[in-house]
């Protein structure tokens, strides 16, 4: 059987070097070397595998999307709030919205959460973190429980995002 695991997920830069200093600044990657192409690109560091942000003038994608864990909730949501560049993602079948200018932040029946956001070229990412109940509400204060979802039952097998837990 074969084995196969991610190695690197690559997205559309529209600006590079902004796209770059968001990763950068709101997750703390780290540039890596990075091979010369025929259009520019930088490879990113994020834990054990890579971010690969390409300058094109294509479109992102309005769906497909990648999911970065994170360890200080609070920290990335404060920084992603404050960048110029980056906006929060309301998921449309969810209500209430934003609640007093609050980004939402949506909590599965596992407890994990999901906020989601667009990155300077329009990339959608969404931020996982695996306690809703670790964060600080004076921080995150719009935390909306995902009602859509139907989680299996106590004789299911789970379906948890993160796959170590």
């Amino acid at each position: 059987m074969v084995e196969a695991r991610y190695t690197h997920v690559s997205i559309v830069a529209a600006d590079l070097e902004e796209s770059v200093q968001f990763y950068e600044s709101v997750f703390g990657m780290e540039r890596i070397p990075t091979p010369a192409f025929d259009e520019p690109i930088q490879w990113l560091a994020c834990g054990d595998l890579q971010l690969h942000l390409v300058e094109r003038d294509d479109d992102p994608p309005a769906f497909n999307h990648h999911a970065l864990h994170v360890d200080d909730f609070e920290a990335v949501y404060r920084a992603i709030r404050q960048h110029d560049s980056a906006e929060a993602e309301r998921l449309p079948q969810i209500e209430p919205g934003f609640v007093d200018g609050e980004p939402p932040v949506y909590v599965i029946p596992s407890g994990a959460i999901q906020f989601y956001i667009r990155d300077p070229a329009g990339n959608l990412v969404e931020v996982n973190y695996p306690d809703a109940a670790d964060l600080d509400t004076s921080v995150v204060s719009n935390l909306i429980d995902r009602t859509d979802i139907d989680w299996p039952g106590p004789d299911e097998e789970p379906a948890p995002i993160y796959l170590d837990r």
